[in-house]
């Protein structure tokens, strides 16, 4: 998501930044409306989410508090995106992810679903070449090409064991250096 700020509007200038520095500020005032400063006008999710598509470089902060609303706007877009259409995440999915918050391993349950969706963009990257594949495009692809495919997301799904196989060992040193860590089953 890195993009220069292409100008900077009075509301911006007001908090001091220097124009072309840091990402894109937006504000999300208490009307749950949001504020972009660098076109001095209001937009939707919908313009966010064509923000996150574009690549562009952005941050959502509460006009009053200054408090960072980021992620809470992305999880926002994704909540409708997942209640719009076809989920992407299933119900047991989701069940899973919520176990994980407040276990011992949920730190590094991020890293491993950060490390293993770059690693699944990347071969989506190797796959498409310099040509932008829309998802009609990937369905045909992976109904056409059963062989191809399987071998390519066997190698996916080999990356992501030896990732996680890779963080269990780390646990295991941990827990050599640091009696009791992890905590025992009961």
């Amino acid at each position: 998501m890195a993009s220069p700020r292409r100008g900077v509007s009075a509301d911006a200038a007001d908090a001091g930044a220097p124009a072309g520095d840091g990402p894109r500020v937006l504000k999300k005032y208490p009307n749950r409306r949001l504020y972009d400063t660098q076109t001095s006008s209001y937009i939707t999710l919908a313009d966010v989410k064509q923000m996150v598509l574009a690549v562009e470089s952005f941050e959502v902060r509460d006009a009053k508090t200054g408090e960072d609303l980021t992620r809470s706007i992305l999880l926002q877009i994704i909540l409708e995106e997942e209640s719009g259409g076809v989920p992407m995440f299933s119900e047991q999915m989701l069940a899973q992810i919520i176990r994980f918050y407040g276990h011992s391993m949920q730190g590094m349950m991020g890293a491993y679903l950060e490390k293993n969706l770059q690693t699944f963009v990347e071969l989506q990257k190797r796959l498409a070449g310099n040509a932008t594949f829309t998802p009609e495009m990937w369905t045909q692809f992976l109904s056409g090409q059963a062989p191809g495919m399987q071998g390519l997301m066997s190698t996916y799904l080999e990356q992501s064991k030896n990732l996680f196989t890779q963080m269990q060992e780390q646990m295991t040193k941990a827990g050599t250096l640091f009696p009791g860590f992890p905590p025992a089953k009961r």
